[in-house]
């Protein structure tokens, strides 16, 4: 004995499906012309998507926090193309001559990039206390 077996189909279920997909597809390769009801709902979506989601995702674009340099350095120019600095004594800890060419040259160096010192001078108030450094120096 053989048994046949049914199966009900929905044509209509089958047919729904197949627009929707195909609404779905034209959607993504954007086959709308303007003005029509169709490409005015794609950007409609579009502008939700571009102006509530930073409300709602969190994309961690968050500007970098900079420090400050830890010294105050003011950059000056002379006439003969020589850059002249202003350093705060604070920045420097006091020593011989060369210690104290190489700590300039550290906090020169990454503000104007590699520079030779010509000469320094210590900048003091009326006290005597070294205030500032000022340093004369070149690119190479």
């Amino acid at each position: 004995m053989q048994r046949a077996e049914l199966t009900t189909a929905v044509p209509g279920a089958s047919q729904s499906m197949n627009a929707i997909w195909r609404t779905i597809r034209s959607y993504i390769l954007w086959q709308h012309e303007r003005g029509t009801l169709h490409y005015d709902i794609m950007v409609t979506l579009i502008l939700i998507f571009i102006f509530f989601s930073p409300r709602v995702i969190n994309f961690n674009d968050k500007p970098i926090a900079r420090n400050p340099h830890p010294t105050e350095v003011v950059v000056t120019s002379d006439t003969e193309g020589r850059l002249i600095y202003q350093v705060t004594a604070s920045a420097v800890s006091a020593g011989d001559d060369r210690s104290v060419r190489e700590q300039l040259l550290y906090i020169i160096e990454p503000i104007s990039g590699a520079v030779s010192i010509i000469s320094y001078d210590a900048v003091s108030d009326a006290k005597g206390k070294v205030q500032s450094y000022r340093v004369v120096a070149r690119r190479e």
